[in-house]
Formats: structure tokens, C-alpha cells, sequence
């Protein structure tokens, strides 16, 4: 009898216990239409490269080398004023940087970074990436024309 019921609870232990790994912690699957919902909250901003923005810079074409120490400049000075609310790679308070010249035109960037407070209020790209940000506006780090210009050619190496 003691075998019987030995041989009994083995049986059910091993079948509870298998060779499944067990998990760990909390796990949530996604169904496919919060998979897609995620996967379109990318930027809803038009790309336009055409508007050049509202500000000091009429015309800005990049030369075919990246100068290197703009470069150097403006990282310093985009990691002074800028990292706050801008990553490379990632949306933070405002968007990411990495491909910036894909979605506007070089002197959109400019003009934003010289001319945030107008360009937020007249520009219809400012102003829908007001909205789509939560309305959390540029501050105007009142940047020289030069230190905007090294921050532009420091996020062409981004």
C-alpha cells in the first residue's frame, strides 16, 4: 500500500513539475491590435523638406565633407543645451535627432534652434510637433548663428 501511494504521488509530482522552464515575473502579451497601435505611434509630423522655416536662415546647403571641428563644437554645445529634451536615438521631451535632414530642410533646423518662439506659433511643422509633443514648447537657448550652425553639422554625423 505504501508503494502504491509512493508511486502515486512521484507520478504527480512529475507530471506537474515537467521539464518547463518556469517563468519568472510578470508577462504581458500584446494582441495584434495593440502591436499595431504601438508600432504607428511614430512621428505623425509630415516630412517636408521644402519649408525652409520662419527665421534668419534663407539658404544653407551642407558642403560634401563633414567639417570635423564643427563637429566637435557642436556636440559640446549640443550636449550643453540641447540633451534636456533631445536624445540621438530616442524621443524624449521632443523628437530624436538621428536622420533630422531626412524630415526637414537644413535651414528648418537652423531657424527652430535660432527662432523657436516664432517658428512655434507660425510654422505648420513647429506646430504640429508642438501638438504631437504634448505641448511642450522649445525653449530658446538664444544661440548664436554659429553655434547653431555647429550643432547642424554635428547631428549630419548622427
Amino acid at each position: 500500500m505504501k508503494k502504491v501511494i509512493l508511486v502515486a504521488l512521484a507520478s504527480v509530482f512529475v507530471a506537474c513539475g515537467g521539464s518547463e522552464e518556469k517563468k519568472k515575473g510578470f508577462e504581458y502579451n500584446r494582441t495584434k491590435a495593440e502591436q499595431k497601435k504601438s508600432t504607428s505611434q511614430k512621428s505623425t509630423t509630415p516630412i517636408d523638406l521644402s519649408n525652409k522655416g520662419i527665421g534668419p536662415i534663407k539658404d544653407l546647403t551642407f558642403d560634401k565633407n563633414i567639417d570635423q571641428e564643427l563637429v566637435t563644437k557642436g556636440a559640446s554645445t549640443f550636449k550643453q543645451k540641447c540633451t534636456a529634451c533631445h536624445k540621438a536615438n530616442k524621443k524624449l521631451i521632443g523628437p530624436a535627432m538621428k536622420g533630422i535632414y531626412e524630415r526637414r530642410s537644413p535651414e528648418w533646423v537652423m531657424n527652430i534652434m535660432l527662432n523657436p518662439t516664432e517658428m512655434l506659433k507660425n510654422d505648420p511643422i513647429a506646430i504640429a510637433l508642438l501638438k504631437e509633443y504634448n505641448n511642450i514648447k522649445m525653449i530658446n537657448q538664444n544661440l548664436t548663428e554659429d553655434e547653431a550652425r555647429s550643432i547642424a553639422e554635428y547631428m549630419r554625423t548622427l
